[in-house]
């Protein structure tokens, strides 16, 4: 490794992608972070625009078939896209090394790896959906609506999976403005085909569905192309493409992991759903037209999340430990500051943002009232997956991992077996949010300072 008279290695110099080793890392990682945001918001767009098109023009039965799917729509593509991780970690790694052979092999397995993937995911989905919605109690007046619209869905795997191995890629070397200028157009034909195909031809859930994958493969192909044209390190190659087993097994950990994770948190979420399913139909529909809410909160605060893992990749890299440790925090108070501003607005303006959803008062109002329990918890998620986040930058993702499963998911559970099941009431089931973030946050920070202290001393041991 190349280092610098001074006994740190070389900031990467690579032309067209951005360094992320020097300059002001409050004002770096926000500008880093507004594209992404941008990004993150048009694509749950895709799953919010089916929601509110079928809840406006199709009615409360193809909204609650919608939404009944969420949580397990929400899984799989958070697990999608947890893979990116993965790629974004070792992209960014080579970068800061400034190794473009390294750079050029990490993306061809990538870009490999994810195809396999998402067709793994699109053949899992379609033989498992039936017996998870039936696993979930889904409402048998629900239940076909449902069925359709996961058979659909999962159908764009394979293009989810791919656009986020290219989103991943422009991350890991600073441009985050293409992902979201190829979005903005795919994003646009979702919704355009989401009214033409409800109200134009009353396809209702099979119509929006349908308009979210051919959305899907329109940004992956996009992406795709965008990459092959570029004029940078970070160009896709398909001549001469090969499958390198050692960076697959530097990204494969990371992926899976990250991946997992993601999955994990819905996985708890599918008994969270079990829970909601126990009461009424309107309140079922009421936390689904909600729970677009988490989606958008989320979804910003994760662009800090990717914002400060694409730094502490580079300066991990390039060995600016101290970057390192600034670039977590400041991460972390973006994510946290931003997740509880959009919280608190979300509940003030919660019945407009309820009625894009539903026609029906009741709905929006049993909407409101788990908007009024979340408002004030979205940000205390930062701690946690901000922290996983990081780990992931410096390499580390087992433990991480471990910690969620422990945490999120059997917390939860086990808080839905005897919380929720001693007072079941619909209080005691959106509670949990705030008390397993709160656990888990707490170890993955205590984690993370012990990672990040392990990586300094070894980067001091080599420097000597």
């Amino acid at each position: 490794m190349a280092f610098t008279a001074s006994g740190k290695r070389k900031a990467p110099s690579a032309k067209g992608t951005a360094n992320l080793t020097e300059g002001s890392l409050w004002k770096g990682i926000l500008f880093f972070g507004i594209p992404l945001i941008a990004s993150n918001l048009l694509q749950i767009l895709f799953n919010m625009s089916d929601i509110a098109v079928v809840g406006r023009f199709a009615g409360p039965l193809a909204l609650g078939s919608v939404g009944s799917t969420s949580t397990l729509v929400v899984m799989i593509t958070t697990f999608i896209i947890g893979i990116g991780s993965g790629i974004n970690v070792i992209t960014a790694h080579a970068l800061g090394k400034q190794d473009h052979a390294e750079v050029r092999r990490t993306i061809q397995t990538a870009f490999l790896l994810c195809i396999v993937i998402g067709l793994l995911t699109l053949v899992a989905g379609e033989i498992t959906h039936g017996f998870i919605l039936k696993l979930l109690q889904t409402k048998e007046e629900l239940f076909a609506g449902s069925s359709l619209y996961l058979r659909i869905y999962f159908l764009g795997a394979p293009a989810l999976a791919i656009y986020n191995f290219g989103s991943a890629v422009y991350s890991a070397a600073g441009n985050t403005r293409r992902p979201l200028m190829l979005l903005t157009a795919s994003g646009i034909l979702n919704i355009v085909l989401n009214l033409f195909f409800v109200i134009a031809l009353n396809m209702d859930v099979a119509g929006v569905a349908l308009a979210s994958i051919i959305a899907q493969y329109c940004s992956a192909a996009l992406i795709v192309l965008s990459l092959i044209r570029e004029k940078t390190e970070i160009r896709l190659t398909l001549s001469g493409m090969a499958y390198d087993r050692r960076i697959a097994a530097l990204i494969l950990p990371i992926s899976l992991a990250a991946g997992l994770s993601n999955a994990i948190f819905q996985i708890a979420n599918l008994f969270v759903q079990y829970g909601v399913n126990t009461f009424d139909a309107v309140v079922v529909a009421g936390n689904a037209a909600a729970q677009n809410a988490d989606a958008l909160d989320y979804d910003v605060m994760a662009a800090f999340y990717t914002a400060g893992s694409s730094f502490i990749g580079q300066n991990f890299g390039a060995g600016k430990m101290d970057r390192v440790k600034k670039s977590y925090i400041i991460s972390t108070a973006y994510a946290f500051a931003v997740g509880t501003a959009i919280g608190l607005l979300l509940y003030a303006f919660g019945d407009p943002f309820l009625h894009l959803f539903t026609k029906d008062d009741a709905v929006a109002e049993a909407g409101i009232y788990r908007l009024s329990v979340m408002a004030l918890s979205y940000g205390f998620s930062a701690f946690m997956d901000n922290s996983i986040a990081a780990c992931r930058g410096l390499g580390k993702s087992a433990v991480p991992t471990v910690i969620v499963l422990l945490g999120s998911c059997a917390f939860r559970i086990v808080w839905i077996f005897t919380v929720f099941a001693y007072f079941h009431t619909i209080t005691s089931l959106y509670l949990l949010y705030i008390f397993s973030w709160t656990v888990t946050g707490v170890a993955e920070m205590l984690y993370f300072r012990h990672a990040y202290r392990m990586a300094a001393r070894s980067f001091s041991r080599e420097r000597n």
